[in-house]
């Protein structure tokens, strides 16, 4: 078609032309795959193929998920989630229809934490969150399992680190699978070592999984899981991705550690710690004990004064010099001990005792009783008492 005057010449095309000319340019000119942050609407399931309306609060767009890449889906949205979608454009020329091909669908952040909120305000109103619960880890345990995907760099640090710390332990490998939905091969994993734990000698159980996008924690934030969880019947420790994540089973798990590694760290005891407080018992206790025999020994040293102080001979020894001191004070206090010394016992002629001059008159005749014999005296002269001499 040709215009007036200078125009140019406008494209002319049928329908099938235009329609494959649009397929040919988003062909050339967009990326063959990309990422599409999305909400999903309405998902329905046509002839096998999942149907949904990816939208974002101001356009949407219809995707659709073939059969034979559904089966391969680790994850399959709902209404409402959060997704992060991997895919390309379809475009069908025949009637100018526009879609997105899901290759793999992801949820999205709000999406993994929407879920855990929703299981954890529940597993908070059964009580299975509350502290109270919380058991308590053996100090030494004789044997414990380890949940976590096997081979995989977490499993080989925990195995390290139990035999630097307590090799005496004997560790269980549970393998289990920790990407996509798997919680319920999870929540078997643990019922059947909790079905075991007794029989086996399982005192406590650790659940690991090793770094990861919190959406790849999400499968241990199902209420699934968490009820298994609440129900083991030994202590469990959760070690589940970084430091940082908190996950449904972090919350329910009777001890919360930061990574697998520390998990083990937090069960085992480490032995050079406890080698050192052996040390220092043993000097303790070797201190108590030389404290105890040396007080044994004074308690034995008294009782033995005591049995020599009670022994016949010691109290006749004591009786006789008892006896001795009673018989020297006897002596020394005795008449016959005066007169020795010098004085003498003065009686009169009726036998009594003469104590002073008021019972002597002048011709009286005395008694003079020496050490050894007796004097006869007459009073011829009376004086009176000896004036005090002045100094």
């Amino acid at each position: 078609m040709t215009g007036s005057g200078d125009s140019p010449t406008i494209p002319r095309y049928s329908v099938a032309e235009l329609n494959g000319a649009v397929a040919s340019l988003l062909e050339r000119g967009f990326a063959p795959r990309f990422l599409l942050d999305a909400t999903v609407s309405r998902p329905q399931l046509k002839k096998g193929h999942l149907w949904m309306t990816l939208v974002d609060g101001q356009a949407s767009i219809t995707a659709v998920v073939w059969a034979s890449q559904l089966a391969k889906l680790s994850f399959v949205p709902g209404d409402g989630d959060g997704v992060v979608v991997v895919g390309k454009l379809n475009f069908w020329s025949s009637r100018a229809s526009l879609c997105v091909q899901a290759l793999d669908i992801r949820p999205s952040l709000s999406s993994v934490l929407r879920q855990f909120e929703q299981v954890r305000d529940q597993l908070a109103r059964e009580g299975l969150l509350d502290p109270a619960r919380k058991r308590s880890l053996p100090p030494f345990p004789q044997r414990i399992a380890l949940l976590t995907s096997c081979p995989s760099s977490a499993l080989a640090d925990m195995l390290r680190t139990a035999a630097e710390r307590w090799p005496a332990t004997r560790l269980l490998v549970v393998p289990i699978p920790v990407q996509g939905p798997v919680q319920r091969q999870i929540a078997e994993a643990l019922i059947r070592v909790g079905n075991q734990a007794e029989g086996m000698g399982i005192e406590a159980l650790v659940l690991a999984r090793g770094g990861g996008s919190r959406e790849d924690l999400a499968v241990f934030d199902h209420l699934e899981l968490a009820l298994c969880l609440a129900n083991c019947p030994v202590p469990v420790v959760s070690g589940i991705g970084h430091e940082d994540d908190t996950t449904i089973a972090d919350l329910v798990a009777d001890l919360r550690a930061a990574t697998p590694t520390a998990a083990v760290v937090a069960l085992l005891p480490d032995r050079v710690t406890v080698r050192q407080g052996l040390r220092q018992q043993a000097v303790h206790l070797g201190q108590l004990g030389r404290a105890r025999l040396q007080g044994e020994r004074q308690r034995l040293g008294h009782q033995r004064e005591r049995l020599e102080i009670l022994h016949p001979l010691s109290l006749l020894a004591a009786r006789r010099t008892g006896l001795l001191h009673a018989q020297q004070l006897l002596k020394a206090l005795s008449p016959q001990h005066q007169l020795a010394r010098g004085f003498s016992l003065v009686h009169n002629a009726d036998g009594q005792l003469v104590r002073s001059i008021q019972q002597l008159k002048q011709g009286d005749l005395l008694s003079h009783q020496l050490a050894d014999g007796q004097v006869g005296t007459e009073v011829r002269e009376i004086y009176g008492p000896a004036e005090p001499v002045e100094s």
